[in-house]
């Protein structure tokens, strides 16, 4: 999986077109990034659950190379805002308008 850099440059022009307005395809954008933000950490929450100890004493923990190597997998996942703005762009994001409120549908 090849990182992507954290500064891209992005034609606002493209981004408005799919909405008719830039700041509303940017709260369609932030909405979706909000729900995959959410998904990714709880199911990182799930997956560390299976590790949680109910020891406070601190001599008994002790590091686990499999929940290491979960939390690395998931730090090196694109940004949520990254993954939400490219759903957008190819037109994989689903919302309407209700009213004066903009309603994101996840995939």
């Amino acid at each position: 999986m090849a990182t992507q850099p954290s500064i891209v440059t992005r034609d606002v022009d493209k981004i408005a077109a799919q909405t008719g307005n830039v700041y509303e395809s940017v709260v369609v954008i932030s909405k979706r990034a909000r729900q995959i933000a959410i998904n990714i950490k709880e199911e990182l929450n799930n997956k560390l659950a299976d590790f949680a100890t109910t020891v406070d004493n601190l001599e008994e923990v002790f590091e686990n190379r499999e929940q290491i190597e979960i939390s690395k997998f998931y730090e090196r996942l694109p940004k949520p805002t990254n993954t939400a703005l490219d759903e957008f762009m190819e037109g994989k994001v689903m919302y309407r308008k209700r009213s004066d409120e903009i309603v994101v549908k996840p995939e």
